[in-house]
Formats: structure tokens, C-alpha cells, sequence
């Protein structure tokens, strides 16, 4: 008779207490995951609230509590795969916890967008990962200081990070690029912001170490449209670059549509290579030669950071680094003055 009054109106925490023959303390204590609780008496607990159609609130819970538990995940862009990846490990790496994951997206690509961070503040997540802030060292580690923040893809010194080791991407890229024979080779990219700037940096400096000039190209937006208009003017003229290092995947997709309209065959004409690997680089008729920086393996480890971080809030902060792959496939191939064997000096 009980269990048919609880089905019309909400069951509570309570009614679960009374059912198992324990204190309502109890009950919140084991669906919050905290100790002093025997699995024996959680399993129980469990069993019970299934049984009467209880369902826990964790944003109740989480206001109760002087620690909130939940994950907050600020992304830069969902167009863009990449973050689509680090999202899907990020939320792998939650699977097992209790903690409630809060995806805020940014509307914005230059400085914090403080709407889509007011939003998790709002929502009293504990924890921020942030993939990825477009702002300078100060701002982002003044954002850590008011809350717990973990850093997706970029370093910055005394704030937990995880990141790819950009410089060796780009580098392997570019040494790609001039091992087939290309001397004219571009970079093109977005707008500079402190924290982002070392593809293009090691991309120069490969450039200077093989006695070449590099060419760098900044369209006004991360997005394929900025990136097809400034390879629009940069694919013209008699000293046109032989192959283009785009600083993304997105970017480089910008690119293979400009030299499309202008009748150039990718690798033919124009060598081609990325960054982030995405799943469209991977298509058959894409084939995008790009640089793989684990983005899924990103989202995992900066998940587990988050949830250390919450575990042990004094601990010295997160520089965890990872190591990218070049993937070769057939955008890339020797310039055509190599492959046919003849003279020519960029």
C-alpha cells in the first residue's frame, strides 16, 4: 500500500529511508557517493529507490553541498570536430562518477565569452575545463583564480592544463611538407592570441632552418569561409605556394575549396596538410595529410584532471603534455618541378 501512494506524488529521500530501515542522512550520503556507507547498505539503498521510482537530484544535491560536484565544459566551437572529440572524452571519463557534466558553448572566437562562462557559474558547476580560451595568460589564470579551471590545449603556468606539444606538431608538418621538395610553402591561420601561436611559430622557424622564407597568412575567423578568402588572393600569381600548412582542419578544408575554384588539384597543384585530424579529414576524397593531436585522449585526461582537482583541491596544479602524430595521406605529394624531374628554385 505504501509503495502505491508513493507512485502519486514524489518520492523522496525519506521514503527510501523508511523502506530500507535507515536515517534519510544515510540515504543522501549514498547517493552522493561519501563515505561511511557499506556497500551493503548502498546497494540497498539503490535496490529500494529503484523499487519506489525515486530519482535523485543532483542539482539539488549540488546546492545542498559546500563542495559542489559538477562539471562545467566551456567549448570554443562545435562546428569545429575536434571539439566534438574532446567533449566525447571528457564525458567518458565521467561515465564512472557521479558528477553532472554542463556543456556551455562559446558564441564568440576572440576574447572569454563571459556569457557562455556566466552560464556555468550560474549553473554552480565546481570544476570549468575550458577548451578552448582565446585570451591572454593573465585573464585566464585571474578566470582560474575564482574558480577551479582545467586548461584543454594550451599551457598556461600555475593552472591546470593538458595539452598537445603544438611545436612538434607543426614542425613535423612543415619538415612533411619540405621532405617532397616544396620550397614555397604557406601557413595560414587566424587571429593571433597569446597561448595559440605556436604552430605558427614553429612552422617559421622550420621555415628559416631550411634557409626558406615562411609566408604566413592570418585569415580574420578559425572557419573555413575566413580561410577559402584568404587563400582566394594567396593561390594567385607566379609565386603561389606549392603546398599550404593550415593551422586546423577546418582551415585547411577553406583552402582545398579555394584552389578547387580556382582549378587547382590537390596534391597536383597544391599540397595540402592540417591539424586536429578530424573525422572529415579522414573521408575517402578528403584525404587530408593532417597532424593528429589525440583530441579524444585530450578530453579523458582533462576529464580525470577535473575530477582530481574536486577530490583535492590543494593539489600543485595539472602540466600534463602529449605527444601529436602526423598522418600522412593524399593531399601531400612532391611538387611538380620534383616529380617531373626538372630545375626549379622557388
Amino acid at each position: 500500500m505504501r509503495e502505491e501512494r508513493n507512485r502519486q506524488r514524489a518520492v523522496t529521500q525519506e521514503d527510501v529511508a523508511q523502506a530500507v530501515g535507515v536515517s534519510r542522512t544515510l540515504v543522501s550520503f549514498a547517493f552522493r557517493g561519501a563515505p561511511g556507507v557499506s556497500s551493503e547498505t548502498r546497494q540497498a539503498i539503490l535496490e529500494a529507490a529503484q523499487r519506489l521510482g525515486y530519482r535523485h537530484n543532483a542539482a539539488a544535491a549540488d546546492l545542498a553541498s559546500k563542495r559542489p560536484s559538477a562539471v562545467g565544459l566551456f567549448l570554443l566551437d562545435l562546428r569545429n570536430e575536434v571539439f566534438v572529440d574532446i567533449f566525447s572524452g571528457v564525458r567518458e571519463s565521467l561515465e564512472g562518477a557521479r558528477n553532472r557534466l554542463i556543456l556551455s558553448v562559446s558564441q564568440s572566437q576572440g576574447t572569454v565569452d563571459e556569457g557562455a562562462m556566466d552560464s556555468l557559474v550560474e549553473a554552480r558547476v565546481g570544476i570549468v575545463i575550458a577548451a578552448t580560451l582565446f585570451d591572454t595568460d593573465e585573464r585566464v589564470k585571474a578566470l582560474a583564480a575564482s574558480m577551479p579551471l582545467v586548461n584543454v590545449a594550451r599551457r598556461i603556468d600555475g593552472v591546470d592544463s593538458v595539452y598537445s606539444d603544438d611545436r612538434a606538431g607543426a614542425r613535423a608538418a612543415t619538415e612533411h611538407l619540405l621532405r617532397l621538395g616544396h620550397t614555397r610553402v604557406a601557413h595560414v591561420t587566424g587571429p593571433g592570441a597569446e597561448g595559440h601561436l605556436e604552430r605558427r611559430r614553429a612552422y617559421a622557424a622550420t621555415m628559416l632552418d631550411a634557409g626558406l622564407t615562411p609566408r604566413v597568412v592570418v585569415a580574420d575567423e578559425y572557419t573555413q569561409e575566413a580561410a577559402w578568402r584568404a587563400a582566394s588572393a594567396l593561390l594567385v600569381g607566379a609565386e603561389r605556394p606549392t603546398a599550404v600548412f593550415a593551422h586546423n582542419d577546418e582551415l585547411a578544408l577553406g583552402v582545398r575549396e579555394a584552389a578547387h575554384a580556382l582549378r587547382l588539384s590537390v596534391p597536383r597543384d597544391l599540397s595540402l596538410v592540417g591539424y586536429d585530424d578530424s573525422r572529415i579529414a579522414r573521408l575517402h576524397g578528403i584525404d587530408l595529410t593532417s597532424v593528429d593531436l589525440h583530441a579524444l585522449d585530450l578530453g579523458r585526461a582533462a576529464g580525470a584532471a577535473a575530477l582530481a582537482r574536486l577530490a583535492n583541491p590543494g593539489a600543485p596544479p595539472v602540466d600534463q603534455s602529449s605527444n601529436p602524430r602526423l598522418v600522412v595521406r593524399r593531399s601531400t605529394a612532391a611538387p611538380a618541378h620534383v616529380a617531373s624531374g626538372t630545375e626549379h628554385r622557388g
